[in-house]
Parts: structure tokens; C-alpha cells; sequence
């Protein structure tokens, strides 16, 4: 008979359960009972039908909606960003086995399981998400990473219990990050560059250059403030696009939301051949 997604999920729990604080009391969870998380305090967190768990207090809403993670996951498994996962999976190496690693704004899981494939069983691996929808999805994987909604400011782990935080194209909240940080831990951030998705940013935007344009800087600025940074490597390549990925490209980033019909069709109707992809590595440890 073959396991059912809570089944998966709530082996994961009660192998790990040391990894993870309740956010409600930040105490220890005793026990896994059943399908239910249960903390010192007796706060209770269920199982869901995907084998994924619901930690914020609070209502948590995304504009990231299924359609678009799932244009997203296809050009992930396309090979889009494989230049940057064997990057990631590099950095990953160098630091050993037995890790624990966080992937903070998984969206639909495509990351962590096409790296998780890449390195070391013994690697535990979770990621979370503020969409429903992407945590759903990346359920779907059958790997044995765990996956839960959770929000970058109120991380649902112990202090100090995790090996490197990967924070690609996400939100940071660097006080929390360095709280479940461990002293030799480390944190892989992916951040755009100038000429990332310019190509998308151009046929959506021809009458707006602000908008054609892109910078860094403050976000990066924000990382070296925080962060005690150890390295950084800029990543750059283009992308051949093919007739049938077309509409998936346009769909797969927020830069679309913005742009008028107009423009939208326009780009339709025009497609370009190939998409620039331009990041930054970013590596650091806690201050």
C-alpha cells in the first residue's frame, strides 16, 4: 500500500522534531500525536491531507497564484536557472554533509527539489512559503524534503539548529535569520542583477525606461549591513526561448503584473528568443 503525503510528513516531524519552535509560545514541541504537532505548552499544529503544516498566527496572503507558479515551475524543470543551482549546489558541497538546510520562499518547491536530488542523502531539507498555493504544490515533489507555510519573519525553529538558509529571489529578515542561524552556519541569498529578465521587462514596458531598468542596490546594501559578508559571484547567461515555453516565460514573474493589456498582447504577438539571466550570488554568515 503506498504512503500517503501525511504519512511522509509526519515521518519527517518525528525524526526532526528538535528543529522546530512554536511560534505561538516559542517553546519546544513534546510530541507528534497522530497527525498533530504538540508543544510544551500544548499548542497544537495538524497535518494536512499534502503532508504540510500551517505555523503563522496570523492570516498570510500572496499574490503569486497557482497559474504562475505553475509557468514557473515549468521553466525551473526546463533548465532556466541550472547554471545557478549547480552554482548553489557548489556552495553547498563545500560546506559538508549532514546539513540541515532551509530554503526561505520555497514558491512551488522546484529549488529545493531539483537541489535536494544533486547532494548528500543525509541533507534535511524544508522549505516554506506564505502561498498556499505554492506549498501545495510543492508537496507534489517526491522527495523527502518537508514543506509547511511559513512567514521569513517568525520561522518556526529552534535557535541556532540550521546549516544554511537559502533565500533565492525572496524576502529577508535578517534579525530571525540570524536568530535560527547556527554560529557556523550559512546564508545563500540570490538577488537580481541589472540584466535580469530584461528582455521581459522591455516588450512589457517600451513607453516606461524606469521600469525597463533595475538596481540592486538597496537590497544588497541591506545584506552587507546585516550580514557579515563572506563572498559574492555575479552569474550571467542568456537563455534560448523556444515556441512552446513562450507563454510560461511571460507568466512565470511578477514583472507582467504591472503592464497594461496592450502591452501584454503586444508582447504575446512578439516574442523574443532568448531571456537574459543576470544574479548575484550573495554569502554571509551572522554577525
Amino acid at each position: 500500500m503506498l504512503k500517503k503525503k501525511k504519512d511522509y510528513g509526519r515521518e519527517f516531524l518525528e525524526a526532526h522534531l528538535e528543529l522546530f519552535l512554536c511560534p505561538k509560545c516559542q517553546s519546544k514541541f513534546k510530541e507528534v500525536r497522530g497527525n498533530t504537532m504538540i508543544c510544551l505548552s500544548n499548542h497544537q499544529y495538524d497535518l494536512s491531507k499534502k503532508g504540510t503544516i500551517h505555523f503563522p498566527n496570523h492570516h498570510l496572503t500572496s499574490d503569486y497564484d497557482k497559474e504562475m507558479l505553475l509557468s514557473r515551475r515549468k521553466m525551473i524543470q526546463n533548465g532556466l536557472y541550472q547554471k545557478l543551482e549547480e552554482r548553489l549546489t557548489s556552495y553547498i558541497e563545500e560546506v559538508g554533509e549532514e546539513l540541515t538546510v532551509v530554503d526561505m520562499g520555497c514558491g512551488e518547491g522546484s529549488f529545493v527539489n531539483r537541489l535536494s536530488q544533486q547532494l548528500s542523502d543525509t541533507t534535511v531539507w524544508t522549505g516554506f512559503d506564505l502561498s498556499k498555493d505554492g506549498v501545495q504544490l510543492a508537496s507534489d515533489f517526491s522527495s523527502d524534503a518537508f514543506f509547511f507555510i511559513g512567514d521569513v519573519t517568525q520561522m518556526p525553529f529552534q535557535n541556532e539548529s540550521i546549516d544554511i538558509l537559502l533565500n533565492i529571489f525572496s524576502p529577508s529578515h535578517y534579525e530571525e535569520m540570524s536568530r535560527v542561524l547556527k554560529k557556523t552556519g550559512l546564508i545563500i541569498k540570490v538577488i537580481p542583477e541589472s540584466g535580469y529578465l530584461k528582455e521581459m521587462r522591455e516588450i512589457f514596458y517600451q513607453d516606461n525606461v524606469e521600469k525597463q531598468n533595475y538596481s540592486n542596490e538597496n537590497v544588497y546594501e541591506k545584506f552587507k549591513k546585516d550580514v557579515q559578508l563572506i563572498s559574492e559571484e555575479r552569474v550571467t547567461y542568456r537563455f534560448p526561448v523556444v515556441h512552446k515555453d513562450y507563454e510560461d516565460i511571460l507568466k512565470m514573474s511578477p514583472i507582467h503584473w504591472g503592464a497594461t493589456s496592450e502591452a501584454k498582447e503586444y508582447a504575446k504577438d512578439h516574442p523574443f528568443k532568448q531571456l537574459t539571466i543576470d544574479v548575484k550570488i550573495l554569502i554571509g554568515k551572522k554577525q
